[in-house]
Formats: C-alpha cells, structure tokens, sequence
C-alpha cells in the first residue's frame, strides 16, 4: 500500500512539473482563451485514456497506471484552473463571458474526443455502461 502511495506521489510531482512546462509553451491568445489550461488538460485526457487502455489489457501492471494515471495525469491535469479561468473571464465582460462558455464547451467536448483517441490508440474498443473499462 506504501508503494502504490509513493508512487503516485511522484507521479503527481512529474504530473505537475509537465503542467507547468506545457503551459509555459503555450501562449495564450489575446482574447484571454486560457489556451495554456486547455492544452495541460487535453494532453493529460489523451494519456490517461491510453493508460486505462493498456492496464484494462494488462500491458502495464497496477503500479505503473497508479504512477501514470493517478500520479501524473492527476498531476497534469487542472481542473481548480480550469474552473478559476472560466470564473475569471465570466466576471470580466459579456464578452469575455462568451469566450468563457466557448472555453467549457470546447474543454468537455475535446477531452472527451482526447480520451477516445487514447483509448483507441491503447487497444480498448468499449467501455462498461459504469464507465470503466472492461
């Protein structure tokens, strides 16, 4: 049990670390489109779905999807920013509320589209009707 913690625990610091990295590649555009946040979380849904693929066909054993799927696309992962950037530009204007509701939208339906294409690229077809892999 110690070593599953530690290794998400690592897990996360890498998670985080690779966050910080992404967003620091991306810039954002001028309208205030937290395209930095957007891009952490998309790379993050892409990975998780190819981890829960290769574990749920036992190609990586539980250690490593807790490392890479708890640990570091937890890390990776940011849903408080992703949250505070909507909140942030919703305050600002009606027109930076328009952008805020385009931000959410394309945020859930491009992770959605992330963790299919990652679940395809890890061999996994279906999903239970609960949501986890079979």
């Amino acid at each position: 049990m110690i070593n599953l913690m530690i290794a998400v625990f690592v897990g996360g610091a890498l998670g985080a670390t690779f966050r910080e990295y992404i967003m620091l590649m991306v810039q954002d555009p001028v309208d205030g489109f937290p395209l930095d946040i957007l891009a952490a979380n998309l790379v993050a849904a892409f990975l998780l779905g190819l981890v829960a693929a290769l574990h749920s066909r036992r190609i990586i054993s539980d250690d490593v999807n807790a490392l890479a799927g708890a640990g570091i696309m937890g890390g990776m992962s940011t849903f408080s920013s992703f949250v505070y950037g909507a909140v942030v530009l919703m305050a600002a204007s009606t027109a930076s509320a328009a952008v805020a509701a385009a931000y959410v939208t394309i945020s859930t339906v491009l992770g959605y589209i992330a963790v299919l294409i990652g679940l395809k690229l890890g061999g996994e077809s279906r999903l239970r009707r609960s949501g986890s892999l079979t």
